[in-house]
């Protein structure tokens, strides 16, 4: 069988694992998804080509969780983050190029490591956030998913406010699914989106599938308590991860 992106049966096999990891994670908390897959595709192969793929796998995996997270979502929320989100793609992976892909993840992962380490003390934002600081959260994430990691400072932000385990999950899991739909098109007038950008996100299906369920369940077993500090901690390990790829490429 003949693997898309000229990839060996070793790696796709490494990848596939990966895929069902990363896929665990969004079931249970709602993102890290990219973040981690495209991490770890990075220490095999040239993680270029499946920024696409995993966006489109973000957009898959939605499909499957939709039914029991439609009532939890934070519709107002979403809405803001993704009006700042749509201001800033445009012009995302034009910047990325000017700086460099290492450079912006080094700069945006420091900054989520400081915010996660201020989470794990038990800081909160007392205040209400309105409309502004949402759309401009929105436009740090737009900035942001050029490089595949579009979701953290927007799981940051969300971490840091009385927002309910159920809540955050569903709201996490409807804009990121957003953002891909905005974000593709622009990657596929790129030139990135290609014929085995479709048949890797079909070989994903199943895959994403069995990781999703199982997250998922592992959610419904999870205290909040629980769950905020695991989500804090993961926002800790794939900004350090972030920076760890960015210094040692």
């Amino acid at each position: 069988m003949i693997m898309p992106f000229d990839l060996g049966p070793g790696t796709a096999t490494l990848l596939g694992f990966a895929l069902l990891g990363a896929a665990f994670v969004r079931g249970y908390s709602g993102f890290g998804f990219s973040a981690i897959f495209i991490a770890f595709a990075a220490l095999l192969t040239n993680p270029l080509p499946f920024i696409p793929v995993v966006f489109a796998c973000e957009i898959m995996m939605t499909a499957f969780q939709a039914r029991g997270i439609r009532a939890h979502v934070d519709w107002h929320r979403v809405g803001w983050l993704i009006v700042g989100a749509a201001i800033a793609l445009p012009f995302s992976v034009s910047v990325m190029l000017s700086v460099g892909e290492d450079t912006a993840r080094i700069a945006i992962s420091g900054v989520i490591v400081l915010m996660a380490l201020l989470l794990l003390s038990g800081w909160t934002l007392q205040r209400r956030i309105g409309a502004l600081g949402h759309g401009s959260v929105g436009v740090l994430s737009g900035m942001c998913n050029s490089a595949g990691i579009g979701g953290l400072p927007v799981a940051a932000f969300l971490s840091a406010q009385p927002v309910q385990a159920a809540g955050f999950r569903a709201t996490m899991i409807v804009y990121l699914t957003a953002l891909d739909l905005i974000t593709l098109p622009l990657l596929w007038l790129g030139g990135l989106v290609t014929r085995d950008t479709v048949i890797a996100a079909l070989m994903a299906f199943p895959i994403l599938g069995l990781g999703v369920w199982l997250g998922g369940r592992r959610f419904l077993a999870a205290s909040p308590a629980a769950f905020r500090q695991s989500a804090v901690l993961l926002l800790l390990m794939l900004s350090a991860l972030g920076l760890i790829r960015a210094m040692v490429t």
